[in-house]
């Protein structure tokens, strides 16, 4: 019997690089694109002005989330690759000193000197590089930045969020958008806020108060601009 058998665990951090950038996006869109409809319709607006300018919100928020969240996760992908080439270096130059470094490492954990040298020295023996990467740099394949995973999954789950309250000011006549406008919106934000908590595993209910609120914010600021300059915002 192989007694280090793994037994299955369901974790749920090799999600958060996706996870954060799809409610991100999703968030944004439901908030920004909701936002400026409530405006332009506040400001007195026709149903065909309102529907045009939410295409328009919608199209260049998506691209503008996918260029965003291209840059931003790039940047940080660089950055790792220029603390593993460093670290890399580092370990050609001096290993006994890379050695003693993630020694102090795991000590300061709370591992016993004597068995932290061992650790540090039977990990570095199979992968120098790795071991330092995880644990002095906290790099990690789970966590590492991807930028176009990252990129594509902003600009869908926006284009999505956008969609819905761009769907709603279609069906909804101009008298009563502003008020069901908003209340769909908000009712988006909270199912949002309940499906990303419960895909991540936290609590639901502050997810979607969270969320919620923000939106009513965005939307009421929006809605008080577009009334206080009758005009397009």
């Amino acid at each position: 019997m192989n007694v280090f058998r793994r037994h299955r665990e369901h974790h749920r951090t090799d999600r958060s690089g996706w996870l954060r950038a799809s409610v991100l996006g999703a968030n944004d869109g439901i908030v920004s694109t909701a936002s400026l409809l409530v405006g332009v319709a506040a400001a007195g607006a026709d149903q065909q002005s309102i529907v045009l300018a939410g295409v328009a919100g919608l199209v260049a928020g998506a691209m503008s989330m996918a260029a965003g969240e291209y840059v931003s996760v790039h940047s940080q992908a660089d950055t790792e690759k220029a603390d593993l080439s460093r670290e890399r270096a580092e370990l050609e130059a001096d290993p006994t000193a890379e050695h003693r470094e993630l020694t102090a490492i795991y000590v300061a954990r709370g591992v016993e000197p004597e068995l932290a040298a061992r650790v540090a020295r039977q990990l570095m023996a199979r992968d120098a590089l790795g071991a330092h990467a995880r644990d002095e740099l906290g790099i990690t394949d789970a966590l590492g930045a991807r930028p176009l995973q990252a990129s594509l999954a902003s600009a869908a789950s926006f284009a999505l969020g956008a969609g819905l309250p761009l769907a709603v000011t279609v069906v909804m006549p101009v008298s009563s958008l502003i008020p069901g406008l908003a209340a769909s919106s908000l009712a988006f934000l909270a199912l949002l806020g309940v499906a990303a908590a419960r895909v991540g595993g936290a609590d639901t209910l502050a997810g979607a108060l969270r969320v919620s609120l923000w939106g009513a914010l965005a939307m009421a600021i929006t809605a008080a601009a577009g009334a206080l300059f009758g005009a397009v915002v």
